[in-house]
């Protein structure tokens, strides 16, 4: 292989590393973009239920002062 047949083939390599990388960041990037859209639900639905609560304690006491 000469010298410029050894450098493309270098830099094939390397593009390909590199490519390779990219995409393991993206994976990377839209695993915690996951984690956090779940965490936010999760805690959506925590104050939610909490809301909830709230409201059912709220018309009990109203119901029991009747």
């Amino acid at each position: 292989m000469d010298n410029s047949n050894s450098a493309s083939y270098h830099a094939g390599v390397a593009k390909g590393q590199a490519q390779e990388k990219g995409s393991q960041l993206m994976d990377t990037a839209s695993n915690a973009a996951q984690s956090a859209k779940e965490s936010a639900q999760n805690a959506g639905q925590q104050m939610q239920a909490k809301a909830q609560g709230a409201v059912d304690a709220v018309k009990d006491a109203v119901n029991s002062n009747k």
